[in-house]
């Protein structure tokens, strides 16, 4: 698929030459692509198929969604079904739902915080790994990179097909990540005791989904965990810092309460980790 953006949009419009070379793919690679400029008929033809002027004035002053070509037709990489799930033209994209964005960009980019809840556990070659709550699957894709078999939660099926039209989500569908759709509360009860070296918890806000914060969820995290497994809990600090609200404080002293050990605020992270005890 070929992806436009509001930048491209205007590069185009503005452009006064008969072709432009221009990335495709959101900056997935440096690839660049041949687009040709027809004014008389106020077209662009991009590899995918064309794209009129009027068209692209629209996308030009719609900053907040990213665009795709397929068919030789224009589609807005945008669900509106039970809510508003949109892809947000940042790099790497990140899902928003609702007006509420799925991952950190403000002080890092979606890619970054996927690093930092990665290395915060230290996923291994060899290692089994559950990640609860799937979204675009940077999480599960990164871990897949370094050599984990993974399995990967995913609640809403909005947000899957918003997943497949992401080119940063590829490698989620080429067969080595395994994806069950379903809640991770649900879910997590089908898996065997001991089943999982690493589990990465990054549930939507506590105000969405409070089940995926309460002990009896912990208990199964703590259950499918082999001795000596390691948990990331993305928390967040939704409240601290106008409301005097700790919620991290309270999701390490639930952990705490089911077993494990360890128990730390990772900050670069925004999260908590924390150990399945040995013995």
């Amino acid at each position: 698929m070929n992806y436009i953006t509001s930048k491209i949009a205007k590069e185009i419009l503005n452009s006064q030459s008969e072709e432009i070379f221009l990335n495709l793919d959101l900056n997935k690679t440096e690839k660049k692509e041949k687009i040709l400029i027809d004014r008389e008929k106020k077209i662009a033809k991009f590899p995918e198929g064309d794209v009129s002027f009027d068209i692209l004035k629209k996308i030009a002053k719609d900053e907040g969604h990213i665009y795709f070509i397929k068919d030789g037709e224009v589609f807005k990489a945008a669900i509106s079904n039970n809510g508003y799930y949109k892809l947000v033209p940042t790099i790497p994209p990140t899902i928003e739902i609702n007006g509420i964005r799925m991952h950190r960009t403000k002080e890092v980019n979606p890619y970054e915080d996927t690093l930092n809840k990665i290395n915060a556990v230290k996923v291994k070659k060899g290692e089994k790994v559950l990640d609860t709550c799937m979204g675009l699957g940077y999480t599960a894709i990164e871990a897949y990179r370094r050599g984990a078999e993974v399995i990967t939660i995913e609640k809403n099926p909005n947000v899957l097909e918003l997943a497949k039209i992401n080119p940063y989500s590829e490698e989620l569908f080429k067969g080595g990540i395994k994806i069950i759709l379903g809640d991770a509360y649900d879910v997590i009860k089908r898996f065997k005791d001991e089943e999982f070296d690493v589990v990465i918890h990054d549930p939507p806000r506590f105000s969405l989904a409070g089940h995926l914060y309460s002990e009896e969820f912990y208990k199964e995290i703590f259950r499918v965990l082999k001795p000596g497994g390691r948990l990331f809990h993305y928390v967040g600090n939704p409240g601290k810092k106008y409301r005097g609200k700790d919620l991290q404080k309270g999701v390490m002293e639930r952990l705490r309460k089911v077993g494990f050990v360890n128990v730390k605020r990772v900050e670069e992270a925004l999260g908590v980790v924390a150990v399945k005890p040995r013995d």
